[in-house]
């Protein structure tokens, strides 16, 4: 399995100290909606406290948390990849502080110095893995326990 990494551990000083003179520094109250899915990803987040729910709509009224996230980290990927929607909703769990940063201006800073795209896309990648391997961890814990009628 991968080991869960924070983006901006990940990066090199130099490109860190880069991504970071983006950054502005935000907070959520708990229970607030930070995003739903479908909704316009035109920016990005890395969680400095509290804790935050990714979650997919099961219908109109349910909701499935799909993973927890905490201080140190991403929050948000789909602003890298077009049609640069949420694939899932966000919900502060507890309050959060978080350092924001504008996709537009991530990007435009990536084409100008081609390391901070490498090292940014690169951690960003690890971290999807990471989390698919859990997702897919939790899928078969699931389907193991609805085989043996626990669910």
């Amino acid at each position: 399995m991968t080991k869960a990494i924070k983006l901006l551990t990940a990066l090199p000083s130099p490109q860190r100290q880069h991504l970071m003179a983006l950054a502005r520094e935000v907070s959520f109250p708990e229970d607030a909606r930070i995003f739903e899915a479908g909704g316009r990803a035109d920016r990005f987040w890395v969680i400095r406290s509290g804790a935050v729910s990714l979650d997919q709509r099961v219908n109109s009224l349910h909701r499935v948390t799909v993973a927890s996230l905490g201080a140190g980290d991403l929050l948000g990927w789909s602003w890298l990849f077009p049609p640069y929607q949420w694939d899932f909703g966000a919900e502060a769990f507890s309050p959060v502080r978080a350092y924001e940063f504008d996709a537009a201006a991530v990007l435009a800073a990536c084409e100008e110095d081609p390391r901070l795209g490498l090292t940014l896309v690169r951690g960003v990648a690890e971290i999807l893995a990471h989390r698919l391997e859990m997702t897919r961890g939790k899928l078969m814990e699931q389907y193991s326990m609805h085989r043996r009628g626990v669910l």
